[in-house]
């Protein structure tokens, strides 16, 4: 699979040692993933390969860099990320990750699928090119992600089909719809067949997914999970055959409690993923490094870590000639220090040097995404978050957890106000909605959430997994209606609210997902934010990304869309009131 490699005279003849390597690392530790063991070694590099271990010399002495026992290891992998959950384009993400040692990342643009449809694959892809980290994309499998919500775009079969055999086009990425696939959905189904038809890895995502209907799920040919819920679940889907990648995102953390898995028998079925990280978080803690430090200080063997950050998922993915310090393998590097605290040093992409002591070495191609589509909220304002109620009436409640993307269920005696239904702070009850923005249909669901302790205001964001509505969580209709009709106004992004005053806001211009502007102008935003947010009293410690899903309906227990409550074990539509 390995584009623009080395030809197979030269590198024969350089692997040899008959002509001078183009680089040279003297007196390294390897980290070997193919082995598991960490081994003294001279390694060189001719144009994108590695060439081995031997006594290679490099032409020019300024090219044989002498490590004193530092370390050489592979470049690291991400098996699955949403690059526009990181709020910025594919070139701003790739000038972070490079610097964090990252090769390639396996991402998914259901996002900005969800919103402009083939178009914006198109826009994604053309962002991606000529990055010094490769973007491999899986297809989205579920534009819409469900029946029961209303997204920007419809992706059939045939729509995903054209994009098959493009540049770093990879297969089908994670099937969501799980009722659809198994009880038979037509458009489902033959997105699932014609992947496999094609012999190109499908992904998973399959929450608490087990036995029979596990089955005929890994037996169609879809092999990884993401969205694990406990270590048991997991347990059972690799004895089945599934390959598991070990989230640590922003707001869903598995990594604690699904690593104890992880041993020398099974550990090629493991893999490191990000799924959604925001800017703070990849400033704060770096990127697939930082899950190979956590994995380390929880006692997994170093060496089994950088497998899972690297030769596991290439090798999952069809690529047999990356992510491993081997002869033939691409020469994507890192060089560091200390096992206790990886932190990559020199960072080699494709045999070039593109980053050291955390600055970039080479440009990066700043071509970013055209800002659109505009938001068709035409006539939302107060009256459309009114939800009429009597006296006595009990409402469902949305219970956020925090860390983790599944929501929990209960019931309360509804405060009714004039008729309606209305939030109450006293008891951590926020009013929730979904506002429609792609199609003018003036759909709004309501309904109530516990967890984000907002005392007073609002927040509204217009990333709303998946289908990307106005998501909205408030103490008052008037808040509400101030964060939404702002969000719409700047083109979309995260806006904090009290009465008609706009607190803070984090223009999204791109599809209401993401901006051209740097990862540090979109995390100064975000923080700000974060501050408001906090002032309106929530504790949580990620509202944004929380707020986010709660109108995920693929995800137990109860989530919102624009259509109305849903119950995501029935799969279906549920009344608001008990």
């Amino acid at each position: 699979m390995a584009e623009g490699k080395l030809p197979l005279a030269a590198f024969v003849d350089a692997a040899r040692g008959s002509v001078p390597a183009d680089l040279v690392f003297r007196n390294a530790r390897v980290v070997n993933v193919l082995t598991g063991e960490i081994h003294e070694e001279t390694v060189g590099v001719a144009g994108d390969r590695v060439l081995g271990f031997g006594p290679y010399c490099a032409a020019d002495p300024a090219n044989e860099i002498d490590l004193r026992g530092a370390f050489l290891a592979p470049a690291f992998w991400d098996a699955h990320i949403h690059v526009e959950s990181t709020m910025t384009t594919p070139p701003v993400f790739a000038r972070l990750a490079a610097v964090h040692g990252t090769a390639a990342v396996v991402t998914d643009p259901h996002e900005i699928a969800n919103v402009r449809g083939a178009e914006g694959l198109e826009a994604f892809l053309a962002s991606a090119e000529g990055l010094p980290v490769e973007l491999h994309v899986m297809l989205p499998s579920c534009v819409p992600a469900t029946h029961l919500e209303t997204a920007g775009a419809d992706l059939g079969p045939a729509d995903l089909a054209r994009f098959y055999g493009r540049k770093n086009v990879l297969g089908l990425a994670e099937m969501m719809n799980v009722p659809g696939f198994l009880f038979g959905d037509p458009n489902v189904r033959a997105k699932v067949e014609d992947a496999a038809s094609r012999g190109l890895p499908i992904d998973g995502h399959s929450p608490l997914l087990s036995g029979l209907d596990l089955n005929a799920y890994v037996g169609a040919g879809i092999r990884t999970d993401h969205e694990c819920l406990g270590r048991e679940e997991a347990a059972e889907k690799v004895r089945r055959g599934m390959s598991i990648w070990i989230r640590e995102g922003t707001a869903a953390k598995n990594l604690d409690d699904l690593l104890p898995l992880v041993n020398a028998g099974n550990s090629e079925r493991f893999a490191f993923a990000t799924d959604d990280r925001h800017p703070w978080d990849l400033l704060a803690h770096g990127h697939v490094d930082h899950h190979v430090r956590r994995a380390i200080a929880l006692g997994l063997d170093p060496v089994l870590a950088f497998r899972l950050a690297s030769w596991s998922c290439a090798r999952h993915y069809g690529f047999r000639d990356r992510g491993a310090v081997a002869p033939g393998f691409r020469a994507d590097l890192i060089t560091f220090e200390s096992l206790d605290d990886v932190r990559p040093d020199l960072v080699v992409l494709g045999g070039r040097r593109v980053a050291q002591g955390g600055k970039l070495l080479v440009d990066v191609p700043s071509r970013g995404i055209p800002e659109g589509p505009s938001f068709r909220i035409d006539g939302f304002d107060a009256s459309r978050l009114r939800l009429p109620a009597g006296p006595g009436a009990r409402v469902r409640v949305i219970e956020v957890h925090p860390g983790s993307l599944a929501t929990g269920a209960s019931t309360e005696a509804a405060l009714v106000v004039d008729g309606g239904a209305a939030a109450d702070p006293a008891r951590d009850l926020a009013k929730l909605a979904v506002v429609e923005r792609h199609r003018g249909t003036g759909n709004v669901g309501i309904s109530f959430a516990r967890g984000f302790g907002l005392a007073r205001g609002a927040i509204a964001s217009s990333v709303a997994h998946d289908s990307h509505n106005v998501v909205v969580a408030g103490c008052d209709d008037a808040s509400m209606e101030t964060a939404v009709r702002r969000a719409a106004e700047i083109g979309g992004g995260i806006v904090v609210a009290h009465g008609a005053q706009v607190l803070a806001e984090v223009p999204l211009p791109v599809a209401g997902l993401m901006s051209n502007a740097s990862l540090e102008e979109v995390d100064r935003a975000e923080r700000s934010a974060n501050e408001a947010t906090r002032a309106l009293g929530t504790a949580v410690d990620h509202p944004f990304m929380t707020l986010a899903f709660l109108a995920l309906p693929v995800i137990p227990e109860l989530k919102l869309t624009d259509r109305g409550l849903v119950d995501v074990t029935r799969f279906e539509h549920v009344s608001p009131f008990a």
